[in-house]
């Protein structure tokens, strides 16, 4: 007689947050493709991000309400879809900034999809009654974890076809699109958590997040939520281009292995979030906030320096300051919300960490003003004094 193992029920939706999260990160390590193969400036090349978070921010806010509404897995399917059709953009629209353009809105907004939707459907499913003997922090450790393993290995095998590998302009693309088709039949065995058309009010009524202004969401997560991608940010965008100049041919391949060793570190990272809550009394949030001021100060150092080795380093610990603080951000987030404003609260969570990616942007914009260590110095104040404002604000929740 032969048993067949029953596959845990988040690890059926896990592969979907996977295949997103891979779709919206393959075109960060290829900027300096573009701007070498494809003759894109430097200034529109980043723009490109923009472009992603421009999409991400509505697939953020919208997402969650829908699926409160409507379900997690068909927003799901459809933010894999809408995955899909991004890659089918990037990769047909090399001469096109305009198909970029659209390919990076679409593949925001499906991460939007992953984040919001995702996030809240993998905390649900890491409960009672689909999982019994998951942790107190699974339900915001699982979700975090898939992102970032998809996130960095999205960048690798993108950045190594790009570097080494066939039609360099096509191929990651193509990994991708058939990455995202293998998923589905998995995601359509997963099981619902949000009972169908639950809500008869307005749909503009769902969009109201009531916890966006709860006293801890304000002192704790909102200064530290913009320094998640920030640190992303800094790693594998503006760090390559501080020492290109040292790297050459080799500046697709240093700007890959920036991406993969920042979010490599964030995944190692990651599950000693728990630890980390422990032995500071639940202050893990100030301790990624310190390492964040350690990476962005080595950052500064690295503008100095223009050495590639530094920048690897700074990699390293602002991977790590990203890994503990989109971990302990979460776990805030699903202390204060109801099973009803989850997704919606994530949502809102989510938006603010994005406004940290597009620093590579701001930067590239101001660097006609100042140069990136003048700009990086000033970074290095405002994020000691959002520090300040987490260790206050965590102070303050404690003692009301």
């Amino acid at each position: 007689m032969t048993f067949r193992r029953t596959v845990p029920a988040w690890q059926l939706a896990a592969p979907a947050l996977f295949v997103m999260a891979w779709g919206g990160n393959h075109f960060t390590p290829l900027l300096h493709m573009y701007e070498s193969l494809g003759n894109y400036s430097v200034f529109m090349a980043d723009l490109f991000l923009g472009f992603y978070v421009v999409g991400l921010v509505p697939g953020l806010l919208l997402a969650g309400a829908l699926s409160d509404r409507y379900g997690r897995k068909p927003l799901t399917l459809a933010g894999v879809i809408l995955g899909i059709l991004a890659s089918v953009l990037l990769g047909l629209g090399f001469t096109s900034g305009i198909m970029l353009s659209a390919g990076r809105l679409l593949a925001g907004l499906s991460v939007g999809v992953a984040m919001a939707v995702g996030t809240a459907w993998l905390k649900e499913l890491s409960g009672p009654p689909f999982d019994n003997q998951a942790g107190k922090t699974a339900g915001a450790r699982r979700p975090a974890l898939t992102l970032t393993v998809g996130f960095g290995l999205g960048a690798g095998v993108a950045g190594v076809l790009a570097q080494w590998g066939p039609m360099p302009t096509l191929s990651p693309y193509v990994v991708h699109i058939v990455l995202s088709l293998l998923v589905l039949p998995r995601l359509l065995r997963a099981p619902e958590t949000v009972p169908r058309y639950r809500s008869h009010r307005p749909f503009w009524q769902d969009l109201a997040v009531p916890l966006a202004g709860h006293r801890r969401f304000v002192r704790v997560v909102i200064p530290s939520a913009p320094w998640v991608f920030g640190a992303a940010g800094i790693a594998y965008a503006i760090m390559p281009t501080l020492v290109e100049d040292q790297l050459g041919t080799l500046n697709l391949a240093f700007a890959t292995l920036l991406t993969v060793v920042t979010l490599g570190t964030g995944a190692l990272v990651q599950p000693q979030v728990a630890r980390i809550n422990r032995v500071t009394d639940g202050r893990a949030l100030t301790v990624g906030m310190s390492m964040m001021l350690l990476g962005v100060g080595l950052s500064v150092a690295t503008a100095i320096v223009l050495s590639p080795v530094l920048a690897l380093l700074t990699g390293v610990v602002l991977g790590a300051a990203y890994g503990v603080c989109i971990v302990a951000g979460l776990v805030e987030i699903q202390k204060i919300s109801t099973p009803a404003d989850l997704a919606g609260l994530t949502g809102v969570y989510y938006s603010l960490t994005y406004i940290g990616f597009l620093l590579p942007v701001a930067f590239a914009w101001l660097n006609a003003v100042a140069g990136y260590t003048v700009l990086l110095g000033i970074l290095f104040v405002v994020c000691a004094l959002c520090l300040a404002l987490v260790t206050n604000g965590m102070r303050r929740s404690v003692t009301e």
